[in-house]
């Protein structure tokens, strides 16, 4: 099988996935590791290298984006304190306890590559953590506090992931510039949301946003 035939039955699968999880009640997330524990298991089927770069441009923000926006922003300042402890203090303690179990039963696993892995498999998904949520009765804060803490938990995944590869590399792990460029990503994340949506703000008093395309076409 070509690589570009199996980039194309993918999203067949997937979307196969989802219909059949829809029909059984399930949350389509489980069917989806399922499903790829077994396509593990398929002999000779190609490798596809994606760029890192594609990815985080075009694949990660469309999946952040409905959580992101659904999300109930009172509620989330609301459990602010779990949501923090949860999305930096977790995934520290996970990433780090992965990295020493592994070193430790893995003969010959550098904890600098625990890290590595820990990075990997510590933070929550946020598309999971929402299909789940709609299948089953949860409480409103418990719901409001998981998706909160899996919207910010990539920014600490990430970079404990960057310097646990430079640990790799170089062999060395520092701690300190990891935490100062943890403090930049979360603070430009928040702040480019107020720069585009003031920039929205405008585009739509200036007559060209979607305000005043609607505007245009009201039967008005």
């Amino acid at each position: 099988m070509e690589t570009v035939e199996l980039i194309v039955l993918l999203p067949i699968i997937i979307a196969a996935l989802d219909l059949l999880a829809k029909r059984v009640k399930i949350p389509y997330p489980a069917l989806l590791v399922v499903a790829g524990l077994l396509l593990s298991f398929i002999p000779h089927l190609p490798q596809i290298h994606i760029p890192p770069d594609l990815v985080f441009v075009i694949f990660f923000p469309p999946l952040l984006y409905p959580a992101a926006l659904f999300t109930p922003w009172r509620d989330f300042r609301a459990n602010l304190r779990p949501i923090l402890l949860l999305s930096i203090g977790l995934v520290i303690a996970t990433s780090t306890a992965v990295a020493f179990i592994a070193q430790r039963f893995i003969p010959g696993f550098p904890l600098a590559a625990g890290f590595v892995l820990g990075a990997i498999i510590s933070p929550p998904d946020a598309v999971a953590v929402t299909a789940i949520a709609d299948q089953i009765r949860v409480p409103r804060r418990i719901i409001a506090i998981l998706e909160g803490e899996s919207l910010v938990n990539d920014a600490t995944a990430l970079v404990i992931y960057r310097f646990a590869v430079a640990a790799v590399v170089g062999g060395s792990f520092p701690h300190w510039a990891a935490s100062g460029l943890f403090v930049y990503v979360a603070a430009g994340g928040i702040g480019i949301g107020p720069v585009l949506t003031g920039g929205a703000a405008d585009n739509s008093t200036t007559g060209i946003g979607p305000n005043a395309i609607s505007c245009h076409f009201s039967p008005s």
